[in-house]
């Protein structure tokens, strides 16, 4: 059922006022992935009212009073991710759009969220204590630094002066905040809350002040080691940190929820839809990749330093049952419009459900290793078969066709696990992804890697041998797309170079998935960011400056910034096709060109033939090569002639010549011997610069490995002859 979010459906149900309310930054979507909804089921399961109020207007008293009064407490959220990372760019550019927001315009969620709508409420609403909530209010609880303003800001909760913060996982901690308030006790004993005292309560463990950290930052490393300790809920203790001459007090995290505690919440009566009241305004894009998904687990091994999972959810991993997973998943298929189709099995990683490490259980989490990092602990007992078994299940279930698994996986996890990591690959790449599969390296420098507390490059190369093995074997054209970082704390404008050509040289690809780190409250990427140093104080070069950042970026992607970083350089990538008659390998040459005014292309051709002005020529390791200043777009595919531009700013034109038996697949749609014909004869490219794409396959419609073609058009409206 819907949790009731306007006077009218209260008075319904017979209340006449909710025992808390909850206030949010995104719209209220009916499913275990919104945290608030996912709150607000856990307490009304438990005989607590909970109403929802989403992204209430901040011009009046209209939307936030439309409830009245809690009897408890309002809980405040800026939503799923952090208002400032929600509203704004890498390079601090407002976003103009919001999955999150019906009919996807993002004018409705305010800066700083958290605080804005704790002053909202005490402006029209005063009158019962205010918590906060969420990722904003959990990691920014302590003194933090704050990429948007470029300054260590104290917790957010002298900022928005609510009574409380409760942090991380909310569940326990918050029905015992609503229990001790109910029941006239003082709640501010429960764990996984903070709140301010004049005084400092006895056997706490003292941060530095938010003092020190603002104007020393090896104080702010003393502070991240403190903080990252005091999250683990077996070894963590009660906190303290200064903030003029008081006291922020962090009692110690809560446990995790267990196997059964988890079951329940998830299977909790969620409508997963959005509310009609929201609904009614506008398409709410986050619904098309939730509607059809499933949870099977929360919390992260990885514990990478750039993410905040492990910080907010934990670095334990707790899983559901098969049952309540499977139990969903048939509640799923009983609904009406269900199309057989399971977007998604997984968590924060796919691949963690059902791996246990009984140290950290009993003994709380190593303080001198990751879990996972450079390499898996050899304690932490990688067992892949409970998820070969639940997927298994799930794909038995009445009504589904297909159940894929969209979130990120672990490789290193999977080459680590000897007894049933190649079968559970084998299975996901026979039935659970549709063409391609997402993995994360995010880097492939083995300095920067350690800085991220990812595993090397050795891993990812396993991995897709075994990966394309296993296609192959299964007869599928499938491929990996690969996330990457750029300006990460430690890395250079020469790791990034290494990064393309590693790209390159292994991968045969030119990413386009390369994110610019955004410094994030309370992670240790973040800390090395503000500081310049890792956490054993050790000095780390940090790009700072947007320009620099966004060349590190460019120099993988090949925009502009970075391109002008390769100009001299050679830059190449053979994507073989096959072996021709006579022995020799038969492929297609990406070329990375360089730069024009008014457009910029890559070539592409064969080994021994000439492309523009540049010869084609074989290097040391084999593969053919070409000086960068090679302009004019000229170059072979099999079955293909290009012909190079009369000048510079004249964009090349495309002729076919029918040479083999190759096609061309454009769009999607499969074209026999050539591009395809619009009318004259002419195709037309499409407008100012959009990327288009000509994968090259055989006659039956295969290709092992895809030669691409991309062209960017920068000028007038390109027109290419068939």
């Amino acid at each position: 059922m819907f949790l009731p979010t306007t006077d009218r459906e209260m008075r319904a149900l017979g209340w006449d006022a909710p025992d808390v309310i909850l206030v949010s930054g995104d719209t209220y979507t009916d499913n275990s992935y919104n945290g608030t909804a996912l709150i607000g089921h856990w307490l009304m399961d438990r005989g607590i009212r909970a109403a929802i109020i989403a992204q209430p207007s901040m011009e009046g008293p209209e939307d936030i009073a439309r409830l009245g009064q809690p009897k408890l407490f309002w809980s405040v959220s800026a939503g799923c991710v952090d208002s400032m990372v929600a509203n704004y760019t890498p390079a601090k550019k407002f976003r103009k759009e919001d999955d999150f927001t019906p009919g996807g315009v993002n004018d409705r969620r305010p800066d700083r969220a958290c605080i804005a709508y704790t002053n909202l409420i005490k402006k029209h609403a005063k009158g019962k204590p205010i918590f906060l909530a969420g990722i904003e209010a959990s990691l920014r609880r302590t003194a933090h630094y704050d990429f948007w303003s470029d300054s260590v800001r104290r917790s957010i909760l002298l900022d928005s002066k609510a009574d409380g913060i409760i942090y991380g996982m909310a569940e326990l901690a918050t029905l015992e905040v609503a229990a001790c308030i109910r029941d006239g006790r003082d709640w501010r004993g429960t764990r996984g809350v903070c709140y301010m005292s004049s005084e400092m309560p006895e056997g706490c463990v003292e941060f530095p002040s938010y003092e020190d950290c603002a104007s020393d930052r090896r104080a702010m490393v003393r502070l991240f080691n403190m903080f990252r300790d005091s999250c683990d809920p077996v070894t963590g203790r009660d906190a303290v940190q200064m903030h003029g001459n008081r006291y922020l007090v962090q009692r110690r995290p809560q446990r995790p929820l267990r196997t059964e505690e988890l079951d329940s919440l998830y299977g909790s009566d969620f409508e997963n839809a959005v509310h009609p009241y929201y609904a009614a305004q506008g398409h709410v894009r986050c619904m098309d990749t939730v509607r059809n998904s499933v949870t099977t687990h929360r919390g992260c091994y990885g514990e990478c330093a750039f993410c905040a999972i492990a910080a907010h959810q934990g670095r334990t991993v707790v899983s559901r049952s098969e049952d309540s997973i499977v139990a969903e998943v048939e509640r799923m298929a009983s609904r009406k419009g269900f199309n057989g189709i399971v977007q998604d099995v997984g968590g924060p990683t796919a691949n963690m459900y059902g791996i246990d490490c009984g140290v950290k259980a009993a003994k709380g989490a190593c303080r001198d290793r990751r879990c996972l990092g450079s390499r898996p602990c050899p304690k932490l007992m990688i067992d892949h078969s409970r998820q070969i078994a639940l997927l298994e299940r799930i794909s038995e279930v009445e009504g589904v066709r297909k159940v894929f698994v969209n979130s990120g996986i672990r490789y290193d996890m999977i080459l680590a696990d000897r007894k049933h990591g190649e079968e559970y690959l084998r299975r996901i790449v026979e039935d659970h992804v549709s063409g391609q599969m997402k993995v994360a390296p995010e880097h492939t420098s083995d300095s920067v890697l350690r800085y991220m507390g990812k595993p090397g490059t050795r891993e990812l190369k396993d991995f897709k041998r075994m990966f394309d093995r296993l296609s192959a074997e299964c007869g599928k054209d499938q491929y990996l797309t690969y996330y990457f970082m750029a300006a990460h704390p430690g890395c250079t404008d020469g790791d990034m170079r290494q990064l393309s050509d590693f790209c390159s040289r292994e991968l045969r690809m030119r990413p386009e998935q390369v994110q610019v780190f955004t410094p994030t409250p309370s992670t240790e990427s973040t800390m090395m960011y503000c500081t310049g140093l890792d956490r054993e104080g050790g000095k780390v070069f940090v790009e700072r400056s947007v320009q620099g950042r966004q060349r590190q970026k460019g120099m993988v992607t090949g925009d502009a910034q970075g391109h002008k970083r390769h100009r001299g350089r050679r830059m190449r990538t053979l994507l073989p096709l096959g072996q021709r008659g006579d022995g020799r390998q038969e492929g297609v040459l990406l070329l990375l060109e360089g730069e024009g005014r008014q457009h910029r292309d890559h070539a592409v051709g064969l080994p021994g033939r000439r492309a523009g002005r540049g010869a084609l020529r074989r290097s040391g390791d084999g593969l053919p090569q070409v000086e960068e200043d090679v302009m004019g777009g000229a170059g072979v595919l099999p079955g293909i002639r290009l012909r190079p531009g009369l000048h510079r700013r004249v964009p090349p034109r495309l002729h076919q010549e029918v040479q083999e038996p190759h096609q061309v697949r454009h769009g999607g749609a499969l074209l026999p011997h050539g591009l395809r014909a619009e009318a004259a004869g002419r195709w037309h490219a499409p407008a100012r610069g959009h990327r288009e794409r000509l994968h090259v396959v055989d006659g039956q419609g295969h290709h092992p490995q895809a030669g691409v073609l991309q062209h960017h058009v920068q000028g007038r409206r390109d027109l290419l002859r068939a």
